[in-house]
């Protein structure tokens, strides 16, 4: 058995063979902070061995998935008077790229629990599960681009879930989706009416992992995976990084967080009659 790694911002119970990973701030609807990126980063990489751990389910504390990215420390990394900011945004997006990447290649089956939001980042940990099961009150959303911010680390992850026109479309729009219009467009896979359902589909699908060979589900992600052409993403997650640090350092990145900080509408929003 594996030791698992001192964490702060995530939350880690061993149930058996199954190892179920909270996301830990509730205070913050569970945004995406560096260290919480750290953190799921060690976890998966000291159960990557370990048979004994079979399958990982990951979830959110306090009802909510994960609220997307921590935009607060963003909008100060974006200011122009950030010293050393340009490379620590891009340390920072290219570790987001090796935890999503982390939990793609997991050897473990792993299942994601989507309740209240999961934008952004949230949005990405539902694309890397091999399951995902949803609230159907859930919003899920790629909404980067309405902070004038880029979906970098995230996209590879959502083009290989979803497929190249889906994806486009939920990219541009920074549309939102509840639960059943996930699960029609593929990023979960079913879709539940409330609490006492999501823990018995919870429960079906780890019992139903459990009747396999765990050897056999690690070769079979492994394969799967090479078949889509995902294994080796690294270039594509350092041009990802760069669109990152462009995004949040330039006009747009700057006015765009600073709006969400000050709750009011970024510049650029307007409509049609």
């Amino acid at each position: 058995m594996s030791a698992l790694p001192q964490v702060e911002y995530i939350r880690l119970e061993r149930s058996g063979p199954v190892l179920h990973l909270w996301l830990n701030r509730p205070e913050a609807r569970n945004a995406m902070s560096r260290q919480m990126q750290s953190e799921i980063l060690e976890t998966f990489n000291a159960i990557r061995d370990d048979r004994d751990v079979r399958i990982v389910v990951i979830r959110g504390a306090g009802g909510t998935f994960c609220a997307g990215g921590d935009i607060k420390n963003m909008q100060k990394s974006g200011a122009p008077a950030a010293t050393d900011a340009t490379e620590e945004l891009r340390r920072g997006n290219r570790r987001g790229g090796a935890m999503l990447q982390a939990i793609n290649t997991a050897p473990q089956a792993v299942i994601s629990v989507i309740e209240g939001f999961a934008l952004g980042g949230g949005f990405g940990l539902a694309c890397v599960s091999d399951i995902s099961i949803i609230r159907a009150d859930a919003t899920m959303g790629l909404t980067e681009v309405t902070l004038g911010v880029v979906p970098a680390a995230i996209s590879p992850f959502v083009v290989g879930r979803i497929g190249l026109t889906a994806a486009r479309r939920l990219g541009v729009s920074g549309m939102r989706l509840n639960g059943a219009e996930a699960v029609q467009l593929g990023i979960a896979h079913v879709a539940v009416a409330d609490e006492a359902a999501l823990a018995a589909e919870l429960k079906k699908n780890i019992n139903q992992i459990l009747k396999c060979a765990p050897g056999a589900v690690a070769e079979t992600k492994r394969l799967m995976l090479r078949a889509a052409n995902v294994l080796e993403i690294d270039n594509l997650q350092e041009l990802a990084a760069d669109s990152f640090v462009r995004a949040v350092r330039g006009p747009e990145g700057r006015e765009g967080t600073l709006s969400f900080v000050e709750k009011r509408k970024p510049n650029w929003v307007t409509s049609v009659e």
